[in-house]
């Protein structure tokens, strides 16, 4: 079963106070300029024409512990062992691409290197920032799905990450139609749009879902783990303070 959707950039709840915080801002903290520059890259989403998603349920989904690996309807992927270690319970599997769509990665390109490099990086970031809400929205979408049985889900784990080589994206796209939600992919297996992600989430009666898995990952370039970082520090800031005050 295949389920396709196009995305409207108000469906994503993205807060524009995040953007800065990835950029090391606190609130109140940046310049006009910057300010400025979050509103035109806001106003700028909100017309795009191709944040999409899909996902396909397998049925068929067998895991080795043993050799990290699944197996989904005849076709096996070497997804590791902190992969499989989170997958474990799972009985069937949810096979899933969202993308940001190519209409913000060419404008954020163009003003990179051209007249405002500011604008641009923003919109770049601000691209990955929208298909990972995609994919939490799509993964909201299962969860209502799922209601009226006693399922659970896992977290989203992709080819990439956690050990799990980038090539298994040929054996994942292959359950979807060709240019599922206008993504290719290229011999080496990257997507394009570039702000495209696959991946797997888990289904069964006795998986967890663990929100923040960062520790299994080793990529030293996620902005979602930054903006982590950037929220705990301003909270240990603001204990710190509040120490302080109350110490006086």
């Amino acid at each position: 079963m295949n389920q396709e959707y196009t995305f409207k950039f108000s469906d994503l709840s993205i807060n524009p106070k995040e953007i800065a915080l990835l950029f090391g801002y606190y609130e109140d903290s940046f310049s006009e300029l910057f300010e400025s520059s979050i509103h035109l890259a806001m106003s700028f989403a909100d017309k795009l024409p191709d944040i999409k998603g899909a996902y396909c349920i397998i049925d068929n989904l067998q895991i080795n512990q043993r050799n990290f690996r699944i197996q989904a309807d005849g076709r096996q992927f070497d997804v590791g062992k902190a992969v499989c270690k989170e997958l474990k319970g799972a009985e069937r599997a949810v096979f899933y691409v969202c993308t940001a769509g190519k209409t913000i990665s060419e404008e954020s390109s163009r003003l990179l290197y051209g007249e405002d490099p500011i604008l641009g990086y923003i919109l770049d970031t601000l691209g990955s920032m929208i298909t990972e809400a995609a994919c939490d929205l799509l993964q909201s979408f299962l969860k209502k799905e799922l209601e009226s049985t006693n399922d659970q889900l896992t977290n989203r784990y992709s080819p990439g990450y956690c050990q799990w080589p980038i090539a298994d994206q040929h054996k994942l796209f292959s359950f979807f139609p060709e240019n599922v939600c206008e993504i290719s992919l290229s011999d080496s297996a990257l997507m394009s749009p570039m702000k495209s992600v696959s991946g797997i989430i888990g289904i069964g009666e006795k998986v967890k879902f663990r929100k923040y898995v960062c520790i299994l990952c080793s990529s030293k370039d996620c902005i979602y783990r930054k903006i982590r970082i950037e929220k705990q520090s301003s909270q240990d800031k603001i204990s710190h303070n509040v120490r302080s005050n109350c110490n006086k």
